[in-house]
């Protein structure tokens, strides 16, 4: 009887296919812990919200959820932009809309990161349709390009310059999300 082969890759062997390490493990953590504690401070007694945008949110969600030390609720919202390749598209399709009523809440969108602004601005639009009492942006990441879309970033982990990025959540063709990093792709992977 044949048994089923491994298709899940080694981080180890991911890793050589970045140009360079950007953000560590460890500068990570350390960053998220330090998000954590002012949101905990900024939203006490309040009524907190954490929507992150699948699917490349999903672990700075995870960690930084972790962090928080007050009482929160978590929805996932979807959205495309990049169609599998290496450059933002204007277009941006919604997949998925939150479950739960968010209305009179305070919503905190959590997002891996901030490139042209079309992603945020579309979610950030549709989370205004449904009321809450405030919506604020916490970032992962922000290119230190200009944006198209100028939405003011509330929590910010980390200003990068405009390299591609893969790691800990971010992806190329659904590959890198396990890296525990932040890395620049070697160019020829995506050019």
């Amino acid at each position: 009887m044949n048994q089923p082969q491994k298709v899940t890759a080694n981080p180890v062997d991911l890793l050589q296919d970045l140009e360079r390490v950007l953000i560590s493990e460890g500068e990570l953590a350390d960053r998220i812990e330090r998000l954590g504690a002012e949101i905990s401070r900024d939203y006490a007694g309040r009524d907190l919200v954490l929507i992150s945008v699948l699917k490349g949110g999903i672990v700075f969600l995870a960690d930084l959820m972790r962090r928080i030390t007050i009482p929160h609720a978590i929805e996932l919202v979807g959205a495309s932009s990049y169609k599998g390749g290496t450059v933002a598209l204007g277009g941006v399709r919604v997949t998925k809309d939150v479950d739960q009523s968010i209305a009179g809440k305070d919503v905190l969108l959590v997002e891996d990161i901030y490139d042209t602004g079309n992603t945020l601005h579309v979610i950030h639009d549709l989370l205004r349709l449904h009321n809450p009492a405030s919506l604020e942006i916490c970032a992962l990441l922000r290119k230190t390009k200009p944006q198209v879309q100028k939405l003011g970033v509330r929590y910010l982990g980390f200003d990068i310059d405009d390299v591609f990025v893969v790691g800990y959540g971010l992806d190329f063709k659904e590959r890198y999300r396990n890296l525990p990093c932040i890395g620049v792709l070697k160019h020829a992977l995506y050019e």
